[in-house]
């Protein structure tokens, strides 16, 4: 039923005039995408963009009073949210007050509410169940690949000048405790063979790790 769903999805995100689209596979939420879901989920883009006719028109449901109401209320929504965080001192004060945290943990359970009552019918899972047994081919990752990007990893650190790499980690960690920018540092450390996890292990040394507030 999930390429039912991504079809009408994607379907829905074509004639609401998007830029950009990915279709999820069928199995995604289970596992690593198989090729063989990862191709319906392509072939699923497809049929809409070649066969639909929906890529003819600039704006197919254009005047439409239903979308008209719809995009006006959530530019409404959108509108009010916007005006509570910035009351609150911002995105940052909203994220340490757990303002963000408790709106997606209620509206979560506001939904598992209107499942568990039928209010909200998810087809397979609280309305029209079948005894069917589903079985899905498993994605199997090679260990080889591990090996090899763990060899690759140890030529680049073993060919690369380790004494610039030292002195440029050194230079981050300072930068880090400061208030410049890092950006042209990253770009620095990178153009030099340093890899993503030494970049972050040393923002991890200076600021630590987030821990989102407990918000009940």
């Amino acid at each position: 039923m999930n390429i039912v769903r991504v079809a009408l999805q994607a379907m829905a995100a074509v004639l609401g005039g998007t830029q950009s689209l990915h279709t999820n596979s069928m199995d995604e939420a289970l596992w690593l995408p198989t090729e063989k879901s990862v191709r319906i989920a392509l072939r699923t883009q497809q049929v809409i963009a070649y066969e639909s006719g929906v890529a003819d028109t600039v704006d197919p449901l254009g005047g439409s009073y239903v979308l008209e109401y719809l995009t006006d209320e959530i530019c409404r929504q959108a509108t009010d949210y916007i005006r509570r965080i910035d009351d609150m001192g911002g995105v940052l004060t909203a994220i340490e007050r757990g303002y963000m945290q408790s709106e997606i943990q209620d509206s979560a359970y506001r939904y598992q509410q209107a499942i568990e009552k039928k209010e909200q019918i998810i087809v397979g899972l609280n309305g029209f169940q079948t005894q069917e047994e589903m079985s899905l081919e498993r994605l199997a990752v090679d260990p080889a690949i591990e090996q090899g990007q763990r060899a690759r990893l140890a030529a680049l650190r073993a060919r690369r000048d380790n004494a610039k790499v030292g002195e440029l980690l050194t230079q981050l960690e300072a930068a880090a405790r400061g208030t410049d920018s890092l950006m042209p540092l990253f770009i620095t450390c990178v153009e030099n063979d340093i890899t993503l996890g030494e970049v972050c292990g040393v923002l991890r040394k200076v600021w630590g790790e987030y821990q989102p507030p407990v918000w009940a």
